[in-house]
């Protein structure tokens, strides 16, 4: 398979066990590698996103596993929720707007131990917000 090279590398995280994962911004997609830089996959979000791109920034939960990746998306103005072992969407939250929960130019995103969610916004978002995801009952 052929991969395109990177246009905007624009965050990397490395898990747990090793492995790092890098945002394209541009190219709408998250690449994983062994530290050694060995491809492992690829997986693209919101694809025929254009513009600036889909993947601006990302966090892992905090489980021991990190089961679960946070894409902050400041073209969608949203954030994205994936599974880490396969990069799978699994849900997503937030919409453009300037009252509580939604975006304008979401950039940034951590996870801190408890599973709160904070994300900065850039240009003219100017806030944090931060976020605690419940389960289903």
């Amino acid at each position: 398979m052929f991969f395109l090279q990177f246009d905007v590398p624009h965050a990397v995280i490395i898990s747990n066990d090793g492995l790092v994962y890098l945002c394209d911004r541009s190219h709408n997609r998250i690449q994983v590698f062994q530290k050694d830089g060995k491809f492992i996959f690829e997986e693209f979000i919101a694809k025929n996103t254009s513009g600036l791109g889909s993947t601006w920034d990302i966090d892992f939960s905090h489980d021991p596993g990190q089961k679960f990746i946070y894409v902050a998306d400041g073209t969608n103005q949203c954030v994205w929720m994936l599974e880490r072992e396969n990069l799978k969407t699994i849900g997503k939250f937030g919409r453009i707007g300037r009252y509580a929960g939604e975006f304008i130019w979401v950039h940034s995103i951590a996870v801190d131990s408890d599973g709160n969610i904070y994300t900065g916004e850039v240009y003219t978002g100017k806030r944090a917000q931060k976020f605690l995801l419940k389960q289903d009952s």
